[in-house]
């Protein structure tokens, strides 16, 4: 399996519109983050984990020239506004792309991109787009995806096991029912937004413990905000830890 961290930056993106703090005005590339996403690559197929607001950006800096399923984590702006970038993955694959997620999440995309699946709507070029809610384990191509059920504050999201690796953003908390889903894992990527305590994600050490309870051979902390800054705050990681950058491969 080969992981591309297409962007590990929080809503805002970092560096932050107007902000001239040390981080946003850094010139170490590992400081400049798109919104959260990642690509997976298994067994032939493409899997890419929500349509973020940098999704063109992204493609085009990471020659991603196929996409063969897409996972949604939830239905907020940073996750899912880049879903009309599907519609040129659909031109060159000639083909519906199915689109998964929880049941709040397939009625949100739904209903906010009313125009992609309305048959009344007049636009001429929009994405084709099969929506699936998985609440079980399903065979994406020949992949395995386990949907894990987490928390981003009170809402229901999900994290999702793709064979031995396991993608859970914008977490604040993994219900003990989760916890087994998770047995076994080699590979943890895992939000981990600041140092400084949020209501809807895990701040740094929070993650590095759910990575300690879990055991996985490899952690990734994503969702970064600008509060994070790369060679400074790295040198503060336990052995098997290591902070995200956008266009980070990870192989295993």
């Amino acid at each position: 399996m080969r992981i591309t961290i297409l962007g590990c930056g929080t809503s805002t993106g970092v560096p932050v519109i107007g902000c001239r703090c040390g981080v946003c005005t850094s010139n170490d590339p590992r400081n400049r983050r798109t919104r959260t996403s990642a690509l997976f690559r298994a067994r032939g197929c493409n899997i890419l984990v929500d349509t973020s607001t940098d999704l063109r950006a992204q493609c085009l800096a990471n020659h991603i020239e196929r996409i063969d399923a897409v996972l949604f984590t939830h239905p907020h702006a940073d996750h899912i506004h880049g879903i009309d970038e599907l519609r040129i993955f659909n031109l060159l694959q000639r083909s519906s792309i199915p689109c998964y997620g929880n049941e709040e999440t397939i009625k949100r995309i739904r209903g906010m991109f009313r125009y992609i699946f309305s048959e009344d709507d007049n636009s001429s070029w929009k994405p084709r787009l099969t929506l699936n809610i998985m609440d079980s384990p399903q065979r994406i191509m020949d992949t395995e995806v386990i949907p894990i059920r987490i928390f981003h504050g009170r809402l229901s999201i999900l994290g999702y096991r793709i064979e031995d690796a396991a993608y859970l953003t914008d977490c604040s908390e993994v219900p003990p029912d989760s916890l087994g889903l998770l047995d076994g894992i080699e590979l943890l990527i895992i939000g981990a937004l600041r140092e400084k305590p949020h209501p809807t994600h895990f701040t740094i050490r929070q993650a590095i413990e759910l990575s300690e309870r879990l055991g996985p051979q490899r952690t990734v902390l994503t969702h970064l905000s600008h509060s994070v800054d790369y060679p400074l705050h790295s040198k503060d990681l336990p052995d098997g830890v290591e902070f995200a950058y956008d266009g980070m491969e990870i192989e295993f």
